[in-house]
């Protein structure tokens, strides 16, 4: 098979995990390829995501690497065998690349924690506040065709949140999300509707964040984290006008843990949270 020119995020993510074991294990790449007997390119390749690797060679590679996490390599290993594909892939070629490494992301987590400062989180938008914000989002004008092909794409990302195997959604959103007017003050009032019928969704919790409460860390940015099967492979995405960062060490998982949870005690409660969702969209 030809390498891999643009490897998904899951394949990236994949090759990473392999690379940090070897590491781990205090190994270079030539060191690991000659205690396995093969040549030290095959090991780049592999942790680049420039080829795909079978669950033989994760174990391999495992027990070379000294690693005995049977849950986390069987993780690897689903990673690696997950060839199913995925709706998103429909948009391949018409949407940047960014959007459906999210999109993959979200669709296998088992939970999604987010916060949001500027817009209501892109899983719960109504389609005329969804276009509202694309008109708003790029400094120029998208072609018509890339613009519909964005709306659509987020519109059928919701489907998750009522899938039989539903992941576990709690979002923070600041109330300059709720007021900022997007299409207008109609089209918010309904937005706002919208999320409240969804917060009654057993797996969404909404939290406020009142233009009353105190400063914060990260109040600046907007934050998903996406559990992936183990902990290990948990993912942290940050949005930004030049596209989307994905986070995945150690260390920034753990620090964007932490900096949730502070956060998430500065939010009214869920119950208050739709009692002013519901205030707000009555003054509009």
């Amino acid at each position: 098979m030809p390498p891999r020119t643009a490897p998904t995020l899951r394949q990236r993510r994949l090759g990473t995990e392999l690379r940090r074991m070897r590491e781990a294990a205090g190994l270079n790449a030539r060191e690991a390829a000659q205690t396995l007997g093969i040549d030290h390119t095959k090991i780049s390749h592999m942790e680049t995501a420039r080829f795909g690797v079978s669950p033989d060679r994760i174990r391999v590679l495992a027990g070379c690497y000294g690693c005995t996490d049977t849950e986390y390599i069987d993780a690897l290993i689903k990673l690696a065998t997950d060839r199913k594909k995925g709706w998103w892939e429909d948009y391949r070629g018409v949407l940047p690349a960014g959007f459906l490494d999210l999109t993959e992301l979200e669709n296998k987590a088992k939970y999604l924690y987010s916060y949001q400062i500027g817009h209501i989180p892109g899983l719960t938008q109504t389609e005329e506040y969804a276009r509202a914000i694309f008109d708003f989002g790029a400094p120029h004008r998208l072609p018509k065709r890339e613009s519909e092909a964005r709306i659509a794409h987020r519109i059928r990302r919701a489907h998750i949140l009522t899938r039989e195997d539903a992941p576990q959604v709690t979002a923070l959103i600041h109330e300059a999300a709720l007021r900022m007017r997007f299409g207008g003050a109609d089209v918010t009032r309904r937005q706002l509707v919208h999320l409240l019928n969804i917060s009654e969704l057993p797996n969404c919790t909404f939290r406020v964040f009142t233009f009353e409460a105190e400063g914060f860390a990260g109040s600046g940015q907007s934050i998903l984290y996406a559990s992936g099967s183990v902990p290990k492979l948990d993912t942290v995405h940050l949005d930004s006008s030049h596209g989307p960062v994905f986070l995945d060490t150690e260390a920034q998982l753990t620090a964007y843990r932490q900096l949730l949870q502070t956060m998430e005690k500065r939010t009214l409660s869920a119950s208050k949270s739709r009692d002013f969702i519901r205030k707000v969209a009555q003054e509009l």
